[in-house]
This record gives C-alpha cells, structure tokens and sequence, in this order.
C-alpha cells in the first residue's frame, strides 16, 4: 500500500505536483506527460500520486482553474472593468492578454491547444471548467452581452464580437510572417486601436 503521508508532507508534495504539472504540462502537453515525470520531483511512487490526484486529467484541470482566476483577475477584473470607458476596457482587456501569451507558457499553451483542454473535459465534469467562477471566457462573454444589449457596442452578434476579439489573440501565433521582428509591437498596437475603436463605433 502507498505510504502514508502527514498533513505537512500532503501540502509540500502537493505543490511539487502543481509544479512539476505546470512544467510538464506546458513543454510536453497532456498525453506526453508520464505519471513517472510527474512524480519524480516530490520523490514518491506513481501509486502515491492517487492520494493526490484521480488522475494526470485532474491534476491538469487544478492547474487549469488556478491559472484561470490568475489571468481573470489581470485581463478582466483590472484591464476591461476598471477602464474609464468601454473602448478604452476593450484596448485594456486585448493588450492584457496578450502580454500574458507572451509571458506565461501555461496560459500559451491552453489558449494553443485547445483539444487539451477537451480532453479534460470528457474525463471529468465539463462545468468546473464552463461554470468556474473565475473563467474569464465566461467573464468575457457576460461582460459582451450585457454591453451589446445596452447599446455601448456595435450592433453585431456577441458571438461575433467574442470571436474578432479572439482572433486578435491568435495574432502572436503568426508573428514571423506579419513584418521584420522591429515593426511588430507596432503592427499590435495600431490592430488594438483600430478593433477596440471598431467595436465602439459610435463613441466619440
């Protein structure tokens, strides 16, 4: 039988799971991960991981649900709500996720490969992921439809809408196509500018 653990030893080896997952996770991907990486760090049998975690799924998802109330608090609660207008919170919201595409791997990567996290979702239950509390796709969307209904946005499906602020997301993917690496955070920029006015037509 695994080894028992005392309430100290939990706590520590279960942040070298977080830790080791996020690493893991973000180099190799979900299924390329191995229960034996996972656990080599906190130094315990692959048996023992179970006391921990169901499965490399659930571990995942922890990950997943951490990493979303960090990236909601940034882009949502900070840039798109506390902006003094709407446009000015769509300028805030784009360039707040995008610096964290460009600064947080963990974030990348669930944004890159979205088959991931449906892999999470058929093993486990879909809503801790759709319904999480601090699920800024959700925030986003709420945030869009209410806006759309009161007239602050342009006249369009805020499904649409939803879908060219994501495509200004996907951009960073392509950067080495767009122009010479100098002129890039240009190219960001005036897009930014050019969408979070488009959505706002008819603000001054």
């Amino acid at each position: 039988m695994p080894p028992g653990f005392s309430a100290e030893e939990k706590s520590r080896i279960a942040d070298l799971l977080m830790e080791s997952g996020r690493e893991l996770f973000t180099t190799l991907g979900l299924r390329k991960t191995s229960l034996e990486e996972l656990v080599a760090p906190a130094g315990i049998a692959k048996s023992s991981f179970y006391q921990f975690f169901d499965s490399k799924e659930a571990l995942y998802l922890e990950l997943m649900l951490a990493q979303m109330a960090r990236v909601k608090k940034h882009v949502i609660d900070e840039a798109l709500l506390e902006a003094p207008d709407i446009r000015e919170g769509l300028r805030g919201f784009l360039r707040a996720t995008l610096d964290t595409l460009a600064t947080d791997p963990l974030y990348r990567r669930l944004m890159t490969h979205p088959e991931e996290m449906a892999a999470v979702a058929r093993k486990l239950d879909p809503a801790r992921i759709t319904d999480a509390p601090d699920n800024p796709a959700r925030a986003l969307a709420e945030f869009i439809t209410a806006k759309r209904a009161s007239g602050d946005l342009i006249a369009a499906d805020p499904e649409v809408i939803t879908g060219v602020l994501r495509a200004v997301l996907l951009v960073p993917m392509h950067a080495d196509r767009l122009a010479s690496p100098d002129r890039y955070s240009e190219i960001i920029d005036l897009l930014v500018d050019i969408v979070s006015a488009g959505l706002t037509a008819h603000q001054g």
